[in-house]
């Protein structure tokens, strides 16, 4: 469904991306590993079409995202941001019913509030919670606020920025379980781009590890633990030593 082939970026003299090819297939979560600022954010806003490649292709059933008509393209995706990324002035409900609200697919306010109710159910939030404000919930309740509105439009493709940052190892098991019970209730193509071990090995397919702007490694999720292939085992290990090390 979404195939990257070559893509290198470069922002001044920092080479982020330096021939990245990956494919993502229809229905499936692709987990992209790797340390801080290897670019797996970056990799994430040049799918979008946020950030344009220096070269390389990257298609969407076949069609060059950049060839792309941006709100045909955007409508297709969802997105759990990092820090959660709510709007403080919003009341929940609004928050989660963000994209309904607007644009051309524009829903009536009392249509969308209901659909916002119901997401915020999916992700284990009793309805009362719809009328406050972000800055009222906890840290958990937040992220679940987060994913029920990168569902609300019923998006074919969920992008997950570090889905779990900043939470506790519960809820972080909570909200690994909800996304892989979203994802596969959905039908979706997930991708998501983590270095929480934990996170990967309960809603991965597949993984790609990413280290010095190149793909070192993908394959099966099962398939990960076995390989040889020395960047994953440090990583995964969280060794001090071996070829991450001395490439910094």
């Amino acid at each position: 469904m979404i195939a990257l082939t070559g893509v290198e970026k470069t922002f001044g003299a920092n080479r982020v991306l330096r021939g990245v090819d990956l494919q993502i297939a229809r229905g499936s979560s692709m987990v992209i590993i790797g340390g801080s600022g290897t670019g797996k954010s970056v990799l994430l806003k040049c799918v979008l079409g946020l950030v344009s490649p220096d070269a390389g292709r990257i298609t969407l059933d076949g069609e060059d995202v950049a060839h792309a008509e941006r709100d045909a393209f955007l409508a297709r995706f969802g997105m759990l941001f990092q820090g959660g990324a709510l709007f403080d002035s919003l009341k929940v409900w609004e928050n989660v019913a963000f994209r309904l609200l607007r644009g051309a697919r524009k829903r009536p306010k009392a249509e969308a509030r209901e659909i916002a109710i119901e997401k915020l159910r999916r992700v284990g939030l009793r309805p009362e919670v719809a009328d406050q404000l972000p800055g009222e919930l906890s840290g958990g309740m937040q992220k679940r606020v987060g994913l029920a509105r990168a569902i609300a439009a019923e998006p074919e493709i969920i992008f997950f920025d570090e889905p779990t940052t900043g939470l506790d190892p519960i809820m972080a098991g909570v909200i690994n379980e909800l996304i892989r019970e979203i994802v596969v209730e959905m039908g979706a193509t997930a991708m998501t781009i983590t270095h929480d071990m934990t996170s990967v090995r309960a809603i991965a397919d597949n993984v790609a590890m990413l280290h010095g702007g190149l793909i070192r490694w993908t394959g099966p999720v099962a398939d990960m633990d076995a390989t040889s292939d020395p960047y994953v085992q440090q990583f995964i290990h969280g060794r001090a030593e071996g070829p991450i090390a001395s490439v910094r």
